[in-house]
């Protein structure tokens, strides 16, 4: 089974339904569903065995996407607001043989569907899924189709069902983003629903969306709910929601109340990765929110909390109150390991460590306390401060540059840049436009600040601890 195949199945079952609708169309399952058959027939034609997909929210992304998982091609969604450069290394890196964008639209009209597409194995790559993770260069997360469809089973084990085929979704997240791209559309193909796909994130448009298309379900990021919730028609144009869930970023539990109290609705909180494609715990599976806490795994996902000196034995039991430690999990829904080679997977006893640091309180509610290392994370977006040193240092007049994540109101984090100059005359706006010409706007610093040197230690490396200290 892969989200192809569930395609395929609601076609058949409920062909006439709507599926999906944007500002301009909508198809019904089947008609999605023969689009689809073309645009597999058509990247087998092609003889394309890796695509990269640089599309923004559209119908054409998901047809391409999943034309690419019912031919057996490996998709890679891109952003498309990604620089020149930025492009250049997931294609390079990837290997892809063919790019569809928007100068190079997937054509179909002429397009007559093969007779027998190849048999998918749950086992094989379906995406690659480009994050910074621990390290400065992106580099592609291998997910199985069996991992995609593994995180709906467990989602879908909590009681009562969180969806079903009459919901209307907000497809507003990034389809290139795990987040958007699996717990959003893939939930909408999972259940049968309907999904609304948009690139609209202005609050008051999306606002309008909800209420135009009587949207039931909610999945969002926290800037969307902070401004919803200050809306001053919110609540009417709000009305039809009644699941509302909120990942990528930790939601100010104050945004989180404000929006309850003007809705009705409250705001079920996630955490994930792109790796786990990508939801691990939530407060759905809990059975409570709780001001500041992610929940408790799905069904289906054993997770521990692993201390410095800990050992991850199979017959650990997991985690208790009061525990803190580094999350580790291990559940169908884990990605195989980075491009090509597999390396940083779960290890044989298919435990991986996520990086992030937590803690349970007596109920087993589970509260995200630190990222270990120093990955920034915008918007649900992986910053790692390497690359954006690496643009900062490549202009002649900046001598050294440290990044550094700070707390954000509206994003979770921001990017904010040392910077010492080898010419005194650069000026920050110089320095924005050379960033602007390298990285994505998220990657970005929102402040740079100069200084006439760092602090160092005695091999050289800059003591980013005392940046931290300073701030």
């Amino acid at each position: 089974m892969n989200l192809a195949t569930l395609l395929r199945e609601h076609a058949t079952q409920r062909g006439g339904q709507v599926a999906l609708r944007t500002k301009e169309k909508s198809l019904t399952w089947s008609e999605l569903d023969a689009h689809v058959d073309r645009s597999a027939s058509a990247l087998l034609g092609a003889g394309a065995t890796k695509v990269a997909i640089v599309l923004p929210n559209t119908i054409e992304f998901v047809v391409a996407l999943l034309g690419a998982m019912r031919a057996g091609v490996l998709a890679i969604p891109v952003n498309p607001g990604f620089t020149e450069r930025e492009l250049r290394h997931v294609i390079t890196d990837s290997g892809a043989d063919l790019v569809i964008d928007p100068d190079h639209p997937l054509s179909l009209d002429s397009v007559t569907p093969v007779n027998e597409l190849p048999e998918v194995a749950d086992d094989s790559v379906a995406l690659l899924l480009y994050t910074s993770g621990t390290e400065g260069t992106p580099k592609g997360a291998m997910l199985t189709h069996g991992a995609l469809i593994a995180n709906h089973r467990q989602i879908a084990e909590i009681k009562p069902p969180i969806m079903s085929e009459s919901d209307v979704v907000l497809l507003a997240l990034p389809l290139f983003h795990a987040y958007g791209l699996n717990s959003g559309l893939g939930a909408v193909i999972w259940y049968g629903a309907c999904g609304i796909v948009t690139t609209e994130s202005d609050p008051v448009a999306t606002a309008g969306l909800i209420a135009l298309h009587r949207i039931t379900v909610a999945v969002g990021v926290p800037p969307m709910y902070r401004a919803w919730g200050e809306l001053p028609n919110g609540p009417e144009l709000l009305r039809s929601l009644r699941l509302a869930v909120c990942g990528a970023a930790a939601l100010d539990p104050a945004d989180a109340s404000r929006f309850t109290q003007r809705t009705g609705v409250a705001v079920h909180i996630g955490y994930g990765l792109t790796e786990t494609a990508p939801v691990l715990t939530s407060t759905l599976a809990s059975g409570s929110i709780k001001p500041g806490s992610i929940g408790k795994p799905l069904p289906g996902v054993s997770l521990k909390l692993v201390n410095a000196f800990g050992e991850m034995s199979d017959d650990d039991p997991g985690y208790g109150a009061d525990d803190e430690g580094e999350i580790v999990v291990r559940g169908d829904n884990l990605f195989v390991g980075y491009w090509p080679d597999r390396r940083g997977g779960p290890g044989q006893d298919g435990w991986w460590r996520t990086g992030d640091v937590a803690y349970a309180d007596a109920d087993g509610d589970l509260f995200i306390v630190d990222r270990i290392g120093e990955l920034i994370i915008v918007n649900g977006f992986n910053v790692y401060p390497a690359e954006v040193e690496q643009v900062l240092t490549a202009h002649p007049a900046v001598a050294e540059a440290a990044v550094l994540g700070v707390a954000d109101p509206a994003t979770g984090h921001a990017v904010h840049a040392y910077v010492v100059r080898s010419d005194s005359a650069v000026t920050d706006d110089e320095l924005q436009a050379h960033c602007a010409a390298n990285l994505a706007r998220f990657k970005r610093p929102a402040t740079i600040e100069f200084v006439d040197e760092l602090p160092h230690s005695a091999i050289g490396k800059v003591r980013k601890k005392l940046l931290r200290d300073e701030s």
